[in-house]
């Protein structure tokens, strides 16, 4: 378990929930930065998407939106993104939850890298994405 202060209150975290958010940030499309940005502020679909994305380095090659939407879709539901909410209501931006802020600030002390991901990681990642089976 995994403790998060946030609002002076403590969130734990089942280990099995932390491990799945990990290995899907791993195999998202977007570089640790991006992570590190929507710490302090929110990050829209239009800034992620295409050539925009790439060169802001948060992502690793130029993504449609729909395929942005899909990857950030992902990371809500296992619970490192959540989405903005403005006046009006849901918009197209994203910032990090307790868990994802947790796991940028462990990455972040072990020198900003990711481990790497290999057939096995993205195979599970899949089922879990596509199947809904818990690996």
């Amino acid at each position: 378990m995994v403790a998060t202060p946030t609002s002076g209150k403590i969130i734990s975290y089942p280990n099995k929930t932390i491990d799945r958010a990990e290995l899907a940030l791993r195999c998202a499309p977007f570089h640790l930065a991006l992570f590190a940005k929507m710490r302090w502020e929110s990050v829209s679909v239009p800034k992620l998407a295409g050539d925009l994305g790439v060169q802001s380095g948060y992502t690793r090659y130029p993504l449609s939106e729909l395929t942005v939407e899909s990857a950030t879709n992902w990371l809500i539901k296992v619970g490192m993104l959540r989405r903005e909410v403005d006046g009006q209501g849901l918009t197209d931006s994203f910032r990090l939850t307790p868990l994802g802020l947790k796991l940028v600030e462990k990455w972040e002390a072990a020198g900003g890298i990711l481990a790497p991901v290999g057939i096995i990681d993205r195979v599970r990642n899949w089922i879990a994405r596509w199947l809904r089976l818990p690996f």
